[in-house]
């Protein structure tokens, strides 16, 4: 979600507890950090991106709720109440993104909905479905849908993708095509 942004110059974090300790990459530095535990620097954002893990959220995987208990769906609002937080403080627009959830029960509805075919014209590659809410608040702009003409019918990848160590990850990949669209949006 941050490469348009790191690309056209810009400082940018990506916090998450995935990576180890803190490590840059050209414009993007990586934090290894739980949100509910880290404090982001003073500074003056220009936007900011939340992406709290779905896993207990989701309606896609609602059959498994009552197994995992109601600490687990703590964990999961503590999480995204977090990034509100984090989001509202930075007074910066911003978007949290996540699928179809409860969070629409326990929150409130999106402010947004978008396929990642509804960006194909920046990206080819992003002709699969996979609904996806944004909550958004500070200013960000949703940018018009803008799909490239004359594509196959959008693909069902992430319903069908392979049950790997890393399905998680590849299911939560943010579309390239949205992100170059979100970043000539709210970039000016």
């Amino acid at each position: 979600m941050v490469k348009p942004w790191a690309d056209a110059g810009y400082e940018c974090l990506c916090v998450d507890m995935q990576h180890k300790g803190v490590s840059k990459v050209d414009n993007i530095t990586f934090v290894g950090a739980d949100v509910r535990d880290w404090l982001p620097p003073l500074s003056e954002y220009r936007i900011v991106f939340a992406f709290p893990p779905c896993t207990h959220l989701a309606t896609s995987g609602a059959r498994w709720f009552k197994d995992k208990g109601l600490s687990k769906l703590a964990e999961a609002i503590d999480i995204v109440d977090r990034c509100r937080l984090i989001c509202e403080w930075t007074g910066a627009p911003y978007a949290i993104e996540n699928p179809v959830s409860t969070l629409s029960t326990y929150w409130r509805k999106p402010d947004y909905t978008f396929n990642p075919y509804d960006f194909t014209a920046f990206e080819l590659g992003d002709n699969y479905t996979k609904k996806t809410c944004l909550w958004t608040g500070g200013g960000f702009v949703m940018p018009p849908v803008n799909r490239a003409p004359d594509l196959d019918k959008p693909d069902n990848r992430i319903l069908l993708a392979p049950d790997t160590a890393n399905q998680s990850d590849i299911r939560s990949m943010t579309p390239k095509g949205f992100a170059q669209a979100v970043f000539l949006s709210n970039e000016t």
